[in-house]
Protein backbone atom coordinates (compact mmCIF):
# COMPACT_ATOMS: atom_id res chain seq x y z
CA UNK A 1 0.00 0.00 0.00
CA UNK A 2 2.62 2.67 0.73
CA UNK A 3 5.44 1.57 -1.83
CA UNK A 4 6.62 3.88 -4.47
CA UNK A 5 5.90 3.67 -7.89
CA UNK A 6 8.42 2.96 -10.28
CA UNK A 7 9.22 1.38 -14.19
CA UNK A 8 10.04 -2.01 -13.06
CA UNK A 9 7.39 -2.25 -10.28
CA UNK A 10 4.77 -1.39 -12.49
CA UNK A 11 6.62 -3.16 -15.73
CA UNK A 12 6.43 0.00 -17.85
CA UNK A 13 8.51 0.57 -20.69
CA UNK A 14 10.83 3.45 -21.14
CA UNK A 15 8.56 5.32 -23.81
CA UNK A 16 5.61 4.49 -21.44
CA UNK A 17 7.64 5.81 -18.01
CA UNK A 18 8.26 8.98 -20.15
CA UNK A 19 5.15 9.77 -21.19
CA UNK A 20 3.29 9.56 -18.01
CA UNK A 21 6.24 11.30 -16.34
CA UNK A 22 5.66 14.46 -18.06
CA UNK A 23 1.72 14.48 -15.84
CA UNK A 24 3.63 16.00 -13.21
CA UNK A 25 0.34 18.12 -12.23
CA UNK A 26 -3.32 16.85 -11.94
CA UNK A 27 -3.98 19.88 -14.39
CA UNK A 28 -1.54 18.71 -16.74
CA UNK A 29 -3.07 15.12 -16.34
CA UNK A 30 -6.40 16.43 -17.22
CA UNK A 31 -4.74 18.25 -20.16
CA UNK A 32 -3.34 15.37 -21.68
CA UNK A 33 -6.84 12.86 -21.21
CA UNK A 34 -8.88 15.90 -23.04
CA UNK A 35 -6.13 15.73 -26.45
CA UNK A 36 -6.87 11.91 -26.27
CA UNK A 37 -9.53 10.59 -28.30
CA UNK A 38 -12.70 9.36 -27.43
CA UNK A 39 -13.26 5.78 -26.91
CA UNK A 40 -16.41 4.82 -28.98
CA UNK A 41 -16.10 1.24 -28.18
CA UNK A 42 -16.83 0.66 -31.94
CA UNK A 43 -15.87 -2.82 -32.00
CA UNK A 44 -17.45 -4.08 -28.69
CA UNK A 45 -16.48 -2.93 -24.76
CA UNK A 46 -13.11 -2.39 -24.13
CA UNK A 47 -11.67 -1.10 -20.45
CA UNK A 48 -8.27 0.09 -21.64
CA UNK A 49 -5.45 -0.53 -19.72
CA UNK A 50 -3.05 2.36 -18.86
CA UNK A 51 -0.68 0.69 -21.44
CA UNK A 52 -3.38 -0.19 -24.06
CA UNK A 53 -4.40 4.12 -23.77
CA UNK A 54 -1.39 4.58 -24.73
CA UNK A 55 -1.18 2.26 -27.85
CA UNK A 56 -4.37 2.71 -28.70
CA UNK A 57 -4.44 6.76 -28.32
CA UNK A 58 -8.19 6.52 -27.33
CA UNK A 59 -10.05 6.04 -23.79
CA UNK A 60 -13.09 6.88 -22.10
CA UNK A 61 -13.75 7.36 -18.51
CA UNK A 62 -12.52 4.56 -16.19
CA UNK A 63 -9.78 4.37 -18.63
CA UNK A 64 -9.28 7.96 -18.12
CA UNK A 65 -8.98 7.06 -14.43
CA UNK A 66 -6.85 4.52 -14.89
CA UNK A 67 -4.00 6.57 -16.82
CA UNK A 68 -4.71 9.91 -14.61
CA UNK A 69 -4.21 7.32 -10.84
CA UNK A 70 -0.73 5.86 -12.56
CA UNK A 71 0.46 9.34 -13.37
CA UNK A 72 -0.54 10.36 -10.16
CA UNK A 73 1.13 7.76 -8.61
CA UNK A 74 4.86 8.25 -10.66
CA UNK A 75 4.37 11.78 -8.93
CA UNK A 76 4.41 10.29 -5.80
CA UNK A 77 0.49 11.00 -4.62
CA UNK A 78 -1.61 8.17 -3.87
CA UNK A 79 -4.04 6.11 -6.95
CA UNK A 80 -7.31 7.16 -5.58
CA UNK A 81 -10.27 7.02 -7.98
CA UNK A 82 -14.27 7.14 -6.80
CA UNK A 83 -16.76 5.07 -8.56
CA UNK A 84 -20.22 7.10 -9.00
CA UNK A 85 -23.49 5.17 -10.04
CA UNK A 86 -26.37 5.96 -11.37
CA UNK A 87 -30.12 5.36 -12.24
CA UNK A 88 -31.12 1.78 -14.53
CA UNK A 89 -31.07 2.52 -18.10
CA UNK A 90 -27.40 4.94 -17.63
CA UNK A 91 -24.06 4.57 -17.17
CA UNK A 92 -21.79 4.74 -14.04
CA UNK A 93 -18.67 7.24 -14.34
CA UNK A 94 -14.86 6.93 -12.85
CA UNK A 95 -12.93 10.03 -11.30
CA UNK A 96 -9.36 9.96 -10.46
CA UNK A 97 -8.81 11.74 -7.03
CA UNK A 98 -6.21 14.38 -5.67
CA UNK A 99 -5.86 16.64 -2.51
CA UNK A 100 -4.68 20.19 -1.98
CA UNK A 101 -4.62 21.51 1.42
CA UNK A 102 -7.30 19.25 2.56
CA UNK A 103 -9.73 19.88 -0.49
CA UNK A 104 -10.90 17.34 -2.94
CA UNK A 105 -10.48 17.66 -6.90
CA UNK A 106 -11.11 15.09 -9.66
CA UNK A 107 -9.95 14.64 -12.79
CA UNK A 108 -12.31 13.17 -15.48
CA UNK A 109 -11.95 11.89 -19.09
CA UNK A 110 -15.14 12.94 -21.16
CA UNK A 111 -16.09 13.71 -24.31
CA UNK A 112 -18.43 16.79 -23.15
CA UNK A 113 -17.82 19.20 -21.33
CA UNK A 114 -19.98 18.66 -18.14
CA UNK A 115 -18.06 16.02 -16.22
CA UNK A 116 -14.34 17.33 -16.43
CA UNK A 117 -12.36 18.62 -13.87
CA UNK A 118 -13.08 19.53 -10.91
CA UNK A 119 -10.80 22.47 -8.65
CA UNK A 120 -9.59 21.16 -5.33
CA UNK A 121 -12.18 22.84 -3.38
CA UNK A 122 -14.73 20.33 -2.06
CA UNK A 123 -14.31 19.83 1.59
CA UNK A 124 -15.89 16.05 1.44
CA UNK A 125 -16.47 13.34 -1.56
CA UNK A 126 -20.13 13.68 -0.82
CA UNK A 127 -19.40 17.46 -1.96
CA UNK A 128 -17.21 16.76 -4.84
CA UNK A 129 -19.47 13.96 -6.21
CA UNK A 130 -22.81 16.62 -6.10
CA UNK A 131 -20.73 19.13 -8.13
CA UNK A 132 -21.46 16.87 -11.23
CA UNK A 133 -25.38 15.48 -9.92
CA UNK A 134 -27.15 18.67 -12.18
CA UNK A 135 -25.12 17.63 -15.69
CA UNK A 136 -25.19 14.05 -14.82
CA UNK A 137 -28.42 13.42 -17.18
CA UNK A 138 -29.44 10.35 -20.11
CA UNK A 139 -30.48 11.30 -23.38
CA UNK A 140 -34.07 12.58 -21.93
CA UNK A 141 -32.84 15.11 -19.76
CA UNK A 142 -33.13 12.96 -16.70
CA UNK A 143 -30.98 13.63 -13.74
CA UNK A 144 -29.31 9.81 -13.13
CA UNK A 145 -26.49 10.28 -10.68
CA UNK A 146 -27.22 8.84 -7.12
CA UNK A 147 -24.45 7.75 -5.07
CA UNK A 148 -20.93 7.44 -5.07
CA UNK A 149 -17.86 4.83 -3.55
CA UNK A 150 -15.25 6.10 -0.91
CA UNK A 151 -11.56 7.00 -2.28
CA UNK A 152 -10.57 3.48 -3.33
CA UNK A 153 -6.47 3.03 -3.56
CA UNK A 154 -5.53 1.09 -6.77
CA UNK A 155 -2.59 0.18 -5.14
CA UNK A 156 -4.77 -2.52 -3.53
CA UNK A 157 -4.56 -3.86 -6.77
CA UNK A 158 -1.99 -5.86 -8.78
CA UNK A 159 -0.91 -3.22 -11.59
CA UNK A 160 -0.76 -5.77 -13.73
CA UNK A 161 -4.82 -5.56 -14.11
CA UNK A 162 -4.92 -2.17 -14.61
CA UNK A 163 -1.53 -0.75 -15.72
CA UNK A 164 0.01 -3.38 -18.35
CA UNK A 165 -3.00 -6.03 -19.03
CA UNK A 166 -3.22 -6.61 -22.45
CA UNK A 167 -6.94 -7.56 -22.35
CA UNK A 168 -10.03 -5.88 -20.77
CA UNK A 169 -9.59 -4.66 -16.87
CA UNK A 170 -13.25 -6.39 -16.13
CA UNK A 171 -11.89 -7.83 -12.77
CA UNK A 172 -10.74 -3.98 -11.37
CA UNK A 173 -13.94 -2.73 -13.07
CA UNK A 174 -16.16 -5.02 -11.28
CA UNK A 175 -13.94 -4.54 -8.30
CA UNK A 176 -14.88 -0.77 -8.65
CA UNK A 177 -18.50 -1.18 -8.87
CA UNK A 178 -18.91 -3.82 -5.95
CA UNK A 179 -17.94 -0.97 -3.61
CA UNK A 180 -19.95 0.28 -0.72
CA UNK A 181 -21.99 3.22 -2.38
CA UNK A 182 -23.40 6.36 -0.32
CA UNK A 183 -26.86 7.42 -1.63
CA UNK A 184 -26.91 11.15 -2.73
CA UNK A 185 -30.65 11.85 -2.63
CA UNK A 186 -33.38 10.29 -0.55
CA UNK A 187 -36.40 9.12 -2.20
CA UNK A 188 -38.40 11.49 -1.28
CA UNK A 189 -35.77 14.06 -3.31
CA UNK A 190 -35.99 11.71 -6.48
CA UNK A 191 -39.82 12.62 -6.78
CA UNK A 192 -38.76 16.42 -6.66
CA UNK A 193 -36.28 16.11 -9.60
CA UNK A 194 -37.34 18.43 -12.73
CA UNK A 195 -35.67 17.27 -16.07
CA UNK A 196 -33.40 19.46 -17.95
CA UNK A 197 -35.17 21.83 -20.91
CA UNK A 198 -34.35 21.75 -24.24
CA UNK A 199 -32.31 24.23 -24.11
CA UNK A 200 -29.89 22.43 -21.74
CA UNK A 201 -30.19 18.75 -23.58
CA UNK A 202 -28.84 20.41 -27.02
CA UNK A 203 -26.20 22.34 -25.00
CA UNK A 204 -25.32 19.00 -23.39
CA UNK A 205 -25.12 17.56 -27.42
CA UNK A 206 -21.65 19.56 -27.88
CA UNK A 207 -18.72 17.02 -27.90
CA UNK A 208 -15.24 16.95 -28.66
CA UNK A 209 -14.89 13.49 -30.58
CA UNK A 210 -18.01 12.81 -32.24
CA UNK A 211 -18.32 9.32 -33.83
CA UNK A 212 -16.82 9.20 -37.23
CA UNK A 213 -19.09 9.39 -39.87
CA UNK A 214 -22.26 9.53 -37.77
CA UNK A 215 -24.31 12.66 -35.90
CA UNK A 216 -23.09 14.05 -31.93
CA UNK A 217 -24.81 12.37 -30.25
CA UNK A 218 -27.88 14.14 -28.41
CA UNK A 219 -26.96 14.20 -24.60
CA UNK A 220 -26.43 12.52 -21.61
CA UNK A 221 -24.32 9.70 -21.95
CA UNK A 222 -23.19 9.32 -24.81
CA UNK A 223 -21.11 12.78 -24.34
CA UNK A 224 -19.79 11.54 -21.12
CA UNK A 225 -18.23 8.44 -23.14
CA UNK A 226 -18.58 6.06 -19.92
CA UNK A 227 -17.84 2.67 -19.62
CA UNK A 228 -20.92 0.42 -20.11
CA UNK A 229 -19.10 -2.62 -18.63
CA UNK A 230 -19.99 -3.25 -15.02
CA UNK A 231 -22.88 -2.08 -13.17
CA UNK A 232 -23.24 -2.17 -9.57
CA UNK A 233 -25.17 -5.33 -7.83
CA UNK A 234 -24.87 -4.43 -4.67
Amino acid sequence: MTHLATRGSLQLTRSELATLRRLSSPQKIQLFLNAIPANHEEHGETVLSVREVLRQRRAHCIEGAFVAACALWLAGEPPLVMHMDCTDGDYPHVLALFRRTGAWGAISKTNGWALRFRDPVYRTLRELAMSYFHEYADRLGRKTLRSHSAAFDLRRIDPGLWITQGRPCREVDARLAALRHYPLLAPRQERLLTRRDAFERQAAATVEYPRTGHAPPCAGTASRGVSKVTRRTS
